[in-house]
């Protein structure tokens, strides 16, 4: 499936109870693009005792995510067709709960666990280039993000945000790595938007949590002033909204919303043969 084009491979771990220890290879297998299925990451359905099913991700590079917002919305979708869940859906993830919601055939609206940290406004220099950047952190744990707001983005040597983008992702600056969301405001209500993903180490053609991380800290800034924001990702295009939910103006006093697009592209079995099916059904 893919949400926006960030796209993954979905295993209902209800049926096959692969064991989490052997989670991380298989989704650094999975995820080779040539030698495999290829994907962002390994999505896991599973059983929850407060929700409709629990997901758990993992990234290209095998390292566990503690959420995804396109993730969300496509675990949402697949919930739903399995008959796993009604409308709406509750979803466990790692950063606590969401619910998710189908407005139509392909299109889900989730919401995004709260902007739990913000430290504004600091400067970083990588590869002798300067960056401004405000430092983020959705759902409890944590998933860092950057927001780096950058003019003509579309015109940027591609090449040179990419190494920039993976050397702000590994910088000191930011102990436990960090997802890179190069953007720019268009006007009163959208943004480019182009993010180098920590697990993935690439650019993907959509972050969910990344549009919600740029989405608020863009309207805090007044880069936009609209509620609702258009963000063009190289996938589509994705809505977020904010939501006041108290009086005032600070990160806990949002709630905050995606909506986009999903794609099922593909569904079967995975006769991978550099697969050890062995292994992966050991006793847990």
């Amino acid at each position: 499936m893919n949400g926006a084009g960030n796209d993954f491979i979905v295993v209902n771990n209800i049926k096959e109870q692969i064991p989490e220890s052997r989670m991380p290879d298989l989704a650094r297998k999975l995820c080779h693009r040539h030698l495999s299925i290829g994907g962002d990451g390994v999505m896991f359905v599973e059983q929850a005792a407060d929700a409709d099913i629990s997901m758990r991700i993992f990234n290209a590079d095998g390292s566990e995510a503690e959420m995804c917002g396109n993730g969300l919305r496509c675990i949402a979708r697949y919930a739903w067709e399995e008959k796993l869940a009604d409308n709406p859906i509750n979803v466990q993830t790692k950063a606590g709960a969401a619910v998710a919601q189908r407005i139509s055939k392909r299109e889900y609206k989730t919401s995004l666990q709260g902007i739990t940290l913000v430290k504004n406004l600091a400067t970083v220099t990588v590869n002798g280039r300067e960056y401004t950047y405000t430092y983020v952190e959705i759902g409890n744990p944590g998933l860092p993000h950057i927001v780096v707001p950058v003019n003509d983005l579309q015109k940027q040597d591609r090449q040179m945000l990419h190494l920039d983008g993976a050397s702000l992702r590994h910088h000191s600056n930011f102990p436990k790595g960090t997802n890179v969301n190069f953007c720019e405001a268009l006007d009163a209500s959208s943004v480019d938007l182009l993010t180098y993903e920590r697990g993935v180490e690439n650019f993907t053609y959509a972050c969910g949590t990344g549009s919600g991380a740029v989405a608020f800290v863009l309207r805090m800034q007044n880069a936009v002033n609209s509620d609702t924001i258009k963000l063009n990702v190289p996938g589509g295009l994705l809505r977020v909204e904010l939501v006041k939910n108290s009086p005032g103006n600070n990160a806990e006093d949002f709630d905050i919303y995606l909506t986009g697009d999903t794609n099922i592209v593909c569904k079967g079995d995975i006769t991978d043969e550099d697969l050890y099916f062995s292994c992966i059904k050991e006793k847990k």
